[in-house]
């Protein structure tokens, strides 16, 4: 071997391993923006009622009910609530002006049917008496 071919194998290491290092940094950041765009609720999604201007998740996690409201079109600053209401009680309500999400609510409700209901703006949606 030349010294010429000895010369272009060491230069081709750097770039190897600058390629390397940059794939795995991006695999790190990956999963962190991932996670960013989780649910605040807890446990599985059973129901979403959806309006004209936005709706309403709903997850359930152990006899525990857990909601949010989500704008359609996040932005501008809005009146939202989420209410989540087990039979026989009084609702656990949430209120405010919000530009993207309002929430999470959330109720022990055991085996008792829930109610929630959400709003953006004018529009409002509720779930009717459901689980």
């Amino acid at each position: 071997m030349d010294r010429g071919a000895i010369r272009r194998r060491r230069s081709a290491v750097p770039a190897v391993l600058a390629v390397l290092i940059t794939s795995v940094l991006l695999a790190l950041v990956t999963p962190g923006s991932a996670r960013a765009a989780a649910s605040p609720c807890p446990g599985r999604k059973v129901k979403t009622v959806s309006f004209s201007t936005g709706a309403v998740h709903v997850y359930k996690s152990r006899g525990s009910v857990c909601a949010f409201t989500l704008q359609k079109n996040p932005g501008t600053r809005k009146k939202m609530s989420v209410s989540v209401q087990a039979r026989g009680h009084r609702p656990n309500r949430l209120e405010g002006s919000r530009t993207r999400r309002i929430g999470p609510v959330d109720v022990y409700a055991g085996n008792r049917p829930v109610l929630v209901t959400g709003s953006v703006g004018r529009a409002s949606g509720s779930s009717g008496w459901f689980g």
